[in-house]
């Protein structure tokens, strides 16, 4: 196994025990402090939530449509048009929880899949405006895992701000 495959299976290990910690803190709030606008770029942590995994259904719809014989997508939940990457999958918290326990599942399923010659292959697919993008799959893989990352920080300094703390966030901790 390469190095890009053991990092990815770390990454999707990461994100799977890191989101289940996460929404189990998150589930102490209320609704109304969840949904509470704080000014962050989604909003508010059930609007960076519901934008973290709309955005890994759309890289994984891109995969799908890459790569068509990767098993681990065939019946997952994707997405593969949207209105807007603001765009509300669940209002209820928790059907948003057991959509990202669900979809927490395909990302190991599929990292398992990520091998070599794949990650080196070029990816072709239009990014939400229509702009046609390619480039190694292993740097849209890398992205999936990487804005996932980017906005959990974003929920953790938001959780911060009313009083809940988000628990340990280092990677390590959670793939050793």
């Amino acid at each position: 196994m390469g190095a890009h495959q053991d990092q990815f299976r770390g990454f999707a290990k990461y994100n799977l025990e890191f989101n289940h910690n996460l929404f189990d803190r998150v589930s102490e709030l209320g609704d109304e402090q969840r949904k509470r606008d704080l000014g962050a770029f989604f909003g508010s942590i059930h609007g960076t939530l519901n934008h973290i995994l709309l955005a890994d259904r759309i890289w994984l719809g891109r995969f799908a449509t890459a790569f068509p014989a990767m098993t681990s997508l065939a019946d997952a939940a994707l997405v593969h048009t949207f209105p807007s990457l603001r765009h509300e999958l669940y209002a209820d918290f928790d059907e948003l929880h057991a959509q990202r326990r669900a979809t927490d599942e395909v990302i190991v399923r599929w990292a398992t899949e990520l091998t070599d010659t794949l990650l080196a292959t070029t990816m072709r697919y239009r990014t939400s405006n229509g702009r046609q993008r390619e480039h190694p799959a292993w740097i849209a893989a890398a992205h999936l895992f990487n804005h996932q990352t980017h906005h959990r920080g974003q929920v953790t300094t938001l959780m911060q701000q009313l009083g809940v703390d988000p628990g340990v966030t280092d990677y390590l901790v959670y793939v050793q």
